[in-house]
């Protein structure tokens, strides 16, 4: 059997990701609570870390952007997997809240080199016409880094304690994610007359590309509060809405299996449809959801509508932030155009967190569910606009 370079990227880069993800976004999901213990950090600093790591990526990824257009993306990988290493590294000797947080700041830097956006355009710029398909596998793929680190985390933490834990988890980037970013991945991006294809439209008009832009930056940043802002607090908005814990916590257990659910219906049925009618579903079954959750969230079945609704749009928000761009503006300058976009997606994915809890803390799950449903409704309406705009892309 042959393995295509196309498929060998996908499963090496989807192994990246389960450690990317495992090691920084969810690491204090297991952690937290033995890091401010020993540091004498309150909770807030201790998982403000992952908004620090999301501002300080967000301001470096347009330029990281057109770097991966420019030389590829396998040494620029490899080096953030080492950055990742450092960076962990130096986080399991910090003393206090000045020496933790610079180490997430660090780890923003490594983020926009090797995760997510990055690994994106690797695919598109190796799959070509098949990268709709290879994204819908990294996305289910990364998915499963829950699943696979907060177990690991949890028992390695037993053995050498959370600052053994990051030491191993800096030789994971250093010996893993290093050698197969530079084995796995080619070394410069496409050249020649297919270059410019992305899932075999042809890009659009010139004149439309700014206001396309702008529409798909609304979108997906309106997207991308609700995606990280909402999910933080899912299980206390159920609690709030007169759920018992116990039910709560089986509501918001649902949101994972919704969103690898409809990323296999993407990746098995995809070809089948335009990316910008799964974007359409995608942008309408949010507020629809929390629509009916904020009129009658306290009913288990509406409450149940909710967060599958919401577990499928964010399932399909995790590839159609690539594959619509792609689709919309081609490979040649790829890496550029989704670099641009992840700075306003990076902005309001830090904010969004502090904001909902404010939110949640003065006015409730309601005002949670309210907040999130406006923002929504706007990026419906973006949504629609850049359909309009853009028209039916493959």
């Amino acid at each position: 059997m042959i393995v295509t370079p196309a498929a060998k990227a996908t499963i090496g880069l989807g192994l990246t990701q389960i450690v990317g993800w495992g090691t920084t976004f969810l690491m204090p999901s297991v952690l937290g609570r033995h890091i401010e213990r020993d540091l004498g950090l309150p909770s807030e600093i201790v998982y403000g870390g992952i908004t620090v790591m999301f501002g300080v990526g967000a301001l470096f990824a347009p330029r990281v952007g057109r770097l991966l257009d420019r030389t590829g993306a396998r040494s620029v990988m490899a080096v953030g997997s080492i950055f990742y290493a450092l960076s962990l590294a130096a986080l399991s000797f910090s003393q206090g809240l000045v020496s933790y947080l610079l180490c997430w700041a660090a780890m923003g830097v490594a983020s926009t080199l090797a995760l997510n956006t990055p690994a994106s355009i690797a695919l598109a710029q190796i799959a070509g016409a098949r990268a709709r398909q290879a994204i819908a596998v990294l996305a289910i793929v990364g998915g499963l880094a829950s699943t696979v680190f907060w177990p690991i985390s949890e028992a390695l933490e037993t053995f050498f304690g959370w600052r053994g834990v990051l030491l191993v988890y800096a030789a994971f980037h250093l010996l893993v994610c290093a050698p197969v970013h530079l084995l796995m991945l080619p070394g410069r991006p496409p050249v020649g007359p297919h270059a410019a294809a992305g899932t075999g439209a042809a890009p659009v008009a010139a004149d439309h590309t700014k206001r396309i832009f702008l529409l798909l930056a609304v979108a997906f940043s309106c997207g991308a509060f609700i995606f990280t802002g909402f999910i933080v607090h899912a299980i206390g908005v159920m609690r709030g809405l007169g759920h018992d814990p116990a039910s709560a916590l089986l509501l918001a257990s649902l949101i994972g299996p919704a969103q690898v659910a409809v990323r296999l219906v993407e990746l098995v049925f995809g070809h089948r449809y335009s990316v910008t009618s799964s974007a359409l579903f995608a942008a309408a079954v949010l507020p629809f959801g929390l629509g009916l959750a904020f009129l009658a969230g306290g009913n288990f079945v509406v409450a149940l509508l909710c967060l599958v609704a919401y577990g499928i749009a964010n399932g399909l928000k995790a590839v159609l932030r690539a594959t619509l761009p792609l689709a919309l503006f081609g490979r040649a300058q790829f890496g550029s155009y989704l670099g641009r976009l992840a700075l306003p997606q990076g902005i309001v994915s830090a904010a969004a967190p502090p904001v909902l809890a404010a939110v949640m803390a003065n006015h409730g799950a309601e005002g949670v569910l309210g907040v999130t449903f406006v923002v929504a409704m706007v990026a419906l309406i973006a949504t629609v606009m850049l359909v309009r705009v853009s028209g039916t892309v493959r």
